[in-house]
C-alpha cells in the first residue's frame, strides 16, 4: 500500500487487514503514529528515492495499491514491478473527463468553460489528451501507461470524485463548517445552489479497493457515493449536524464580482459519475452515503480548527482556494448592496 498514511490509505489499510490481507503499509514517514496491528507492517518508503520501492516490495506481492500515483513516471515505476506483482489498484480521478466541446476541469476558469457532461458520466466517456500540462492530463497519461500493460499486470484504475472524510488536506466541507462555527447565519450560493460535484467518502473508495484487490483485471471504474447532493443540500446537511440554521441567498447565475457565492463545489453544470460498472464488475455496494458520513467529518474539522487559523490548520486548502474563501467583509458588503435584490 503506497500512501498508507494519507486520507485514502489509512482507511484502506484497515479494510484490507480486516479482510484477511497481510498489508505492508508504505509511507514516507513510516506510519509510526498509526498504531496498526493485526497483519499490518509499516515501512518508510520514498518512491522518489532510487531503489526504495523495489526494496520495500522484496520478493513481491499479490496486490500493489497505489494511492499516490499521478503521472507517467509513477506508471513506469509500477510497470517495472510487474514481474513481482500479481495485480494493482491505482487511484485516478474524475478530472480526466472532457465534454463534447473539449471542456474539462482544466477550462472551468474560462468564459463558458465549465464542462457539460452527460448525467451520469460513464467510464466510456471521452477524456482529455494525455500530457504533462495539468493534473487531468497527467492522470490520463498514468492510465494509458498502466492499461497498456494488459495481462502482464492487471490494473484497476479508480476515477475518484470529490473525496471527503477525515484527514482530507483540502476538505470542501470546511467552507460551511467554518462559517457556522464563526456565527455566520447567512450565506450566498451561486448557480441557484444547484451545483453538484459528485463526492465519494473515503470508506467507499476503500471498499472499491478491497473488492478490486480480490478480483484483479485491467479496467477503469468510477468511484463515487450513491448520490450527488447539491451544494445547497450540503450546506443544510452541515447545519443539521451542527444544530444551526442559516439563511441562504440564492443567485441564479455565476458568482458576481469577487467570487461571492462561489464554493468548492460550484459549477455551472452538474458533475455526476455513473457507478453501474462498479456494481456489475465488483459487486460493489456503498459502505456509507454523504449524510450518514458527515457527522464524523464535521467533528474532525471542528477539532482541527479549534484555537487555530484555518490556513494553518489546512495549508493546502489555503493554497488551493486562497484567503477569499472566507472573505466575510466582501460578502457582507455585497449583501448590503444587493441583498434585497437577491
Amino acid at each position: 500500500m503506497l500512501g498508507a498514511t494519507g486520507q485514502i490509505g489509512r482507511v484502506t489499510v484497515r479494510a484490507l487487514a480486516e479482510d484477511g490481507w497481510d498489508v505492508t503499509a508504505a509511507s514516507r514517514g513510516g506510519g509510526r503514529d498509526e498504531g496498526w496491528t493485526g497483519g499490518v507492517r509499516a515501512v518508510a518508503v520514498d518512491r522518489d528515492e532510487p531503489g526504495a520501492l523495489e526494496g520495500a516490495l522484496g520478493d513481491g506481492c499479490d496486490v500493489l495499491v497505489d494511492t499516490v500515483a499521478f503521472d507517467r513516471r509513477h506508471a513506469a515505476q509500477v510497470a517495472a514491478l510487474a514481474d513481482r506483482t500479481g495485480s494493482a489498484v491505482v487511484i485516478s480521478s474524475g478530472a480526466v473527463y472532457e465534454d463534447d466541446r473539449g471542456r474539462s476541469f482544466d477550462t472551468q476558469g474560462e468564459p463558458d468553460g465549465f464542462p457539460r457532461y452527460p448525467v451520469p458520466v460513464p467510464e466510456t466517456h471521452r477524456t482529455v489528451s494525455a500530457g504533462d500540462a495539468t493534473y487531468g492530463t497527467r492522470k490520463v497519461g498514468l492510465e494509458h501507461e498502466l492499461l497498456a500493460l494488459g495481462d502482464a499486470l492487471p490494473v484497476t484504475l479508480l476515477r475518484a470524485g470529490a473525496i471527503h472524510g477525515k484527514h482530507c488536506r483540502t476538505p470542501r466541507e470546511l467552507y460551511f463548517v467554518k462559517r457556522a462555527l464563526d456565527g455566520r447565519r447567512r450565506r450566498v450560493l451561486a448557480h441557484g445552489g444547484l451545483s453538484r460535484f459528485h463526492p465519494v467518502h473515503v470508506s467507499n473508495v476503500a471498499e472499491l479497493i478491497r473488492l478490486a484487490a480480490a478480483q484483479p483485471a485491467s479496467r477503469v471504474l468510477n468511484a463515487a457515493d450513491p448520490e450527488a447532493p447539491t451544494v445547497a443540500e450540503i450546506g443544510e446537511a452541515v447545519d443539521d449536524v451542527l444544530g444551526v440554521t442559516t439563511e441562504t441567498v440564492l443567485l441564479p447565475g455565476a458568482p458576481p464580482e469577487g467570487g461571492i457565492g462561489e464554493t468548492p463545489w460550484s459549477g455551472a453544470h452538474p458533475v455526476v459519475y455513473d457507478m453501474t460498472a462498479a456494481g456489475r464488475e465488483l459487486g460493489y455496494r456503498p459502505v456509507t452515503d454523504y449524510v450518514r458520513s458527515l457527522p464524523e467529518t464535521v467533528e474532525w474539522l471542528a477539532a482541527r480548527l479549534r484555537g487555530r487559523e484555518w490556513a494553518l490548520a489546512f495549508p493546502k486548502m489555503a493554497r488551493s482556494y486562497g484567503e477569499a474563501l472566507f472573505d466575510y467583509a466582501a460578502e457582507d458588503a455585497w449583501l448590503e448592496r444587493h441583498g434585497p435584490e437577491a
